[in-house]
Parts: C-alpha cells; structure tokens; sequence
C-alpha cells in the first residue's frame, strides 16, 4: 500500500520544491499511519482536490512529542523561517482554525527524498 504525506499550503509546496524541508509537525500521534523506514510520495493539494506528487520520500525518523518539546532542529527542517515554537503554535493555529497549546501531542516525521538510479 502507498501512503502520502500531504501539505496543503502553498509555502510548503514552494519549500518541497525547493528541498528546504524536509521535516513535518503533524498533530496528534500519527506514528501508527507513518512507520519510520517506510516509503511514501510527498504530495501537495488542499482536501477535497487533485493532489500534486512532488517525489517519493524515505520516513528517516518518527518521534511522537508535545508541541512544547520540539527543538530547534525540529523547527528548522520543518520551516526555515519559523523560529520559535510559539511561532509554529501560531502558524498552526491559521491551519488548524483552533487553539494549539505546547501540551498537544505532535508527530515529527523527518524524511529524505528516494532517487530513482538506473
């Protein structure tokens, strides 16, 4: 079965795109959908849409966390230009249409893009 992780807003399709992230906040514990060491096409499109698939990525690395607890690793690959957790609370706040707090649970999923060699 493939899986996708998907991002719906425009920002992140043009960071896929460019290779500058290469991390997902995701909340909620979404670790049983997204095993680490699985293979999965990065797709963009907003729900309810025709999606776009950007590439198939390599899920290097799933940890399960609270919004709290994320580093500024976690922050960086996820978005460059967010600095702080309050900053991705507030971002994910616009997404999400309700009140995140640093106790919500997250999944930070790390992956890697999978060449095709011949």
């Amino acid at each position: 079965m493939m899986m996708a992780l998907n991002f719906q807003a425009a920002k992140h399709k043009k960071m896929l795109m460019e290779r500058t992230k290469n991390c997902t906040v995701r909340l909620g514990d979404v670790s049983a959908e997204f095993p680490e060491n699985s293979i999965v096409w990065i797709t963009t499109g907003k729900k309810g849409e025709p999606k776009h698939k950007l590439y198939t990525a390599f899920l290097d690395k799933v940890r399960v966390k609270t919004m709290g607890t994320l580093t500024s690793a976690d922050l960086g690959h996820q978005n460059p230009e967010i600095n702080s957790v309050d900053e991705l609370v507030e971002d994910f706040e616009k997404i999400y249409k309700r009140r995140i707090l640093k106790e919500d649970t997250v999944t930070v999923i790390y992956f890697s893009e999978v060449h095709e060699d011949l």
